[in-house]
């Protein structure tokens, strides 16, 4: 799914209004799982887990009837709260920190399993609800 306006959308204010709602829940539950989690190497792990659920879902999205026939629904839940959800900036300031911290091994295996684990992520919801089957 697009973070862009998909067809029958316009960028009119109850598309803005759609993802600024999702954005803020997104943004919400993000911050809900930083504060569930806290220490160190758990917020590491919760940070990835977020990212590649995200990362599911976002493919996942388009195999909803209701999401695929309601643009509005489509910017809410896409852009708007898993977009407010996933986190790279999260994920990138914790890498950072574990560098500063001389933790090379663990920053690089942060940095290629969230990537790797994000796209494998997509790779399977787009395997189990092909584009296709969108239509």
């Amino acid at each position: 799914m697009s973070p862009h306006p998909p067809t029958g959308a316009s960028a009119g204010p109850a598309a803005l209004a759609a993802v600024a709602a999702g954005g803020a829940a997104g943004a919400l539950l993000r911050w809900s799982v930083g504060e569930v989690v806290t220490t160190g190497n758990a917020l590491v792990v919760a940070t990835a887990v977020v990212n590649v659920v995200g990362s599911f879902a976002l493919a996942a999205l388009p195999a909803l009837r209701v999401v695929r026939r309601t643009p509005l629904l489509q910017l809410g839940l896409g852009p708007g709260l898993l977009g407010g959800f996933t986190t790279l900036s999260a994920a990138s300031e914790q890498t950072r920190s574990l560098l500063d911290a001389g933790r090379v091994p663990a920053a690089a295996a942060l940095v290629v399993l969230t990537l790797g684990a994000s796209l494998a992520a997509v790779a399977l919801a787009r395997r189990r609800w092909p584009q296709e089957q969108h239509r």
